[in-house]
């Protein structure tokens, strides 16, 4: 995948992770969800590229199952965005 396209995605993780964890700070977060904060720092700053077991753990701490978050994201991304190129 182009690095382009990932940091698209990258920035729509991390709007949504902002949003959806509203006043809540990164340390509580992780610490009830065993997310290190450094690891919720680097998503919301849109430079790191989560592994599927964070995924899963954020959607839980948001009480959403993984495809209701993978939803959220989407919110974000440009419109017809593809990470294959037609």
């Amino acid at each position: 995948m182009q690095d382009t396209k990932k940091k698209i995605i990258f920035k729509s993780i991390a709007k949504t992770v902002k949003r959806l964890r509203g006043k809540k700070s990164q340390f509580m977060l992780g610490a009830e969800y065993d997310i290190p904060s450094s690891v919720l720092s680097d998503l919301e700053r849109g430079v790191k590229d989560p592994q599927l077991t964070t995924l899963f753990k954020l959607s839980a701490a948001f009480g959403m199952s993984i495809s209701q978050f993978m939803q959220e994201v989407e919110k974000d991304l440009p419109e017809k965005f593809s990470v294959c190129d037609e």
